[in-house]
């Protein structure tokens, strides 16, 4: 049940949230509880100007999204830089581990390429699937063209989002669990070619997140 203070001239507290509602009088006198039916009732008469309906998720989102400086950054053998948003606490991927992550290519926040937005062979529909790997081989060898009747539908390696070269060294060193942003410049990435919204030739943030690790054979 929300509440409400009467007497005076009515005014609404800066922040309302669907859990309650507070109103404020300039002289509380009373406290009459009032169902969730007619709160909503009573603040939709309220002119637009006077009501804060905050987009708390989203806000606190932007709010705690920082920028990393580039001397926050580690460098691979290759040149590559990346930083550690999340270090992960399960198995360490190898160079010939089989693994599955989830990526995303992201051009002036702008999402470009992601494993989460894999195309289904039957119908329309897009679905979060993983994209499976081995670290260190060629790019684009494990894009086969078997189909997969997965619970969401028929799907094929060959239909999913392309990953730029960069991903298949720099995940290297990761633990299950962990997310990982890579600055990509345009030989790591998709060099002279247009990928999506990402223009020939671009450098763009590549950000992993690491589901699962096999290690290599033999070992």
């Amino acid at each position: 049940m929300a509440s409400i203070r009467s007497l005076g001239k009515w005014t609404v507290d800066h922040q309302i949230c669907p859990q309650h509602t507070t109103i404020q009088a300039k002289q509380a006198v009373v406290s009459i509880p009032i169902s969730r039916r007619a709160a909503a009732i009573l603040i939709s008469s309220l002119p637009f100007s006077v009501i804060s309906l905050p987009k708390c998720s989203e806000a606190r989102e932007r709010r705690n999204k920082k920028a990393i400086p580039l001397e926050a950054y580690h460098t691979t053998s290759d040149g590559l830089k990346y930083y550690d948003i999340v270090e992960g606490k399960g198995p360490v991927a190898q160079k010939g581990s089989t693994v599955q992550v989830h990526f995303d290519c992201i051009f002036r926040g702008i999402t470009a390429v992601s494993s989460r937005e894999s195309k289904l062979l039957a119908g329309n529909r897009s679905i979060a699937q993983p994209y499976e790997f081995i670290i260190g081989s060629p790019p684009g060898k494990e894009r086969k063209r078997e189909f997969v009747d997965n619970p969401n539908g028929l799907f094929s390696a060959q239909a999913a989002p392309k990953p730029p070269p960069a991903m298949y060294s720099v995940t290297e060193g990761m633990k299950v669990g962990g997310k990982r942003t890579v600055i990509v410049p345009p030989e790591a990435g998709y060099d002279k070619k247009r990928m999506n919204e990402i223009p020939p030739g671009a450098t763009f943030e590549l950000n992993i997140e690491l589901l699962q690790v096999k290690p290599p054979e033999g070992k």
